[in-house]
């Protein structure tokens, strides 16, 4: 296959469900080639599953080392992230890396010094950015329709708890789930948080308490501006994936409901029905996984600048170690005073 031509060339790092969630995006793309696919468990059956793929390695460096390829999305478990986002820098390439950037923040640090240093691309990937509802409350907000922002609220409800493997591995509630309404409080009230409150509890699984974590929260947030949020999490919503978004201020209110699995509402004499939400990630935020990554790519082209750099990337982590750090402790947790960079 011909890499020498105008089609942008990438490496896949983690070919697991969110892997191949970005894989299934990229055969949308045809300005873009996914020439590597790096995965441990890789095997020669990976090369009918992706014909369209021409290499396959289980050691990361030899797609690093490649010259052809310019760009790599990062897609393996959150304690490698540091390491691979260092050597992939070191390497030039530009980097897509999937949410948190890491656990440990000595690491997070250098990593981001190091794609400072090497002036690479990086884009952290909080999706939920780039759905077109949240996108639209962002742009009433910008357009004057809310007025002065006041209360912004969020439910974010999962269908089904984690495995229990998972949850070992996670970080945590706040680091795993909540990172998302984080990043989502930022992106949409266009202000810092400056104090966090956290109530929480296990109302969901008795068994989690062996890995130190919840399932249920109710987290208070106040920004620098004076407005209130307020994060609501379950673990388990019966019903579906819950994702709601209300931003409130002086002129009014902007609301992003859930989207149901069909349009369809069926009304008689016993009332009116309408489907459940979509029933989990994977469907609800279908298109903003493919938009976050036509974003990053316009980015690497010299399109635009990256919209959710390493920097979002630090800050929802400390507003998770913040929120963390409530909960353990019973009081309000200035974000100030959690690790800076």
């Amino acid at each position: 296959m011909d890499f020498h031509n105008k089609k942008l060339v990438i490496g896949l790092i983690g070919a697991g469900r969110i892997g191949n969630v970005h894989y299934k995006n990229l055969r949308r793309m045809s300005d873009v080639q996914l020439k590597t696919i790096c995965d441990i468990r890789f095997d020669d059956s990976w090369k009918e599953k992706y014909p369209d793929v021409s290499n396959f390695t289980t050691n990361y460096q030899e797609v690093l080392s490649d010259p052809n390829i310019k760009a790599v999305l990062i897609c393996v478990p959150t304690d490698l992230h540091p390491q691979m986002i260092k050597d992939a820098a070191l390497a030039g390439k530009d980097i897509f890396c999937e949410k948190p950037v890491g656990f440990n923040n000595k690491d997070i640090i250098d990593a981001f010094k190091t794609v400072t240093d090497q002036a690479v691309k990086f884009q952290v990937g909080f999706n939920r950015r780039f759905d077109k509802s949240f996108m639209r409350i962002v742009d009433c907000r910008n357009e004057g329709k809310i007025g002065r922002p006041q209360i912004l609220k969020i439910t974010s409800r999962d269908p089904e708890p984690p495995s229990y493997d998972y949850v070992a591995h996670s970080g945590g509630i706040f680091m795993d789930m909540t990172i998302h309404d984080f990043d989502m409080a930022r992106f949409i009230s266009g202000n810092e948080v400056k104090s966090v409150f956290v109530s929480g509890n296990i109302l969901i699984d008795d068994k989690i308490s062996k890995y130190n974590d919840i399932d249920t929260a109710i987290i208070n947030l106040k920004f620098s501006n004076g407005m209130l949020g307020v994060i609501d999490n379950s673990r388990q919503a019966v019903y579906g994936y819950d994702q709601r978004i209300e931003l409130f201020g002086s002129n009014g209110v902007a609301l992003a409901g859930n989207v149901p699995e069909s349009e369809l509402t069926y009304a008689s004499s016993n009332g009116t029905t309408r489907d459940n939400p979509e029933y989990f990630f994977l469907q609800r935020y279908n298109e903003a996984y493919f938009n976050e990554l036509r974003s990053f790519f316009g980015a690497v082209q010299g399109k635009h600048k990256v919209v959710c750099t390493f920097t979002d990337g630090i800050k929802a982590i400390r507003l998770a170690e913040a929120a963390k750090k409530s909960y353990n402790t019973g009081t309000t947790v200035e974000v100030r005073d959690i690790y800076s960079y």
